[in-house]
């Protein structure tokens, strides 16, 4: 999170909860203000987007991917832990990225979560599922 609360970030902002007030499933607006509240420390704004991407799709791997990463952010380990591994079923497999994502922390120090991983390595359904440090 290189930027908290700037004042570009704080215009962004702005900017695309106007469009959506406008267009409320714009799914690329939401991208980017569910990224813009993540990156000003307003998780539980990031997670209430995320939360809206994912009923607008819900097979989405890398909506689930942010989706974890706010439960996450938030603390909620058993909730990144399952969104986590649904986007992992769905073909989410950028391990390295997954590995080095600070956002994913709380969740990547979750035993179980870790065990999990090293099942999927281990039943070869995802041989590349090489996460740093595992």
């Amino acid at each position: 999170m290189a930027v908290k609360n700037s004042s570009n970030v704080k215009f962004e902002i702005g900017f695309y909860e106007k469009v959506l007030e406008r267009a409320p499933n714009f799914i690329e607006a939401l991208i980017c203000l569910g990224d813009l509240y993540t990156r000003a420390g307003l998780y539980s704004q990031g997670l209430a987007i995320d939360e809206r991407l994912a009923a607008l799709r819900p097979d989405d791997a890398g909506v689930l991917y942010n989706l974890a990463c706010s439960y996450s952010l938030l603390n909620n380990i058993p909730l990144a832990r399952s969104v986590m591994l649904r986007a992992i079923d769905l073909g989410y497999d950028e391990w390295e990225h997954l590995g080095k994502d600070t956002d994913l922390a709380n969740l990547l120090g979750d035993r179980e979560f870790i065990a999990r991983l090293k099942d999927i390595r281990k039943k070869g359904a995802r041989e590349s599922a090489r996460v740093p440090g595992l």
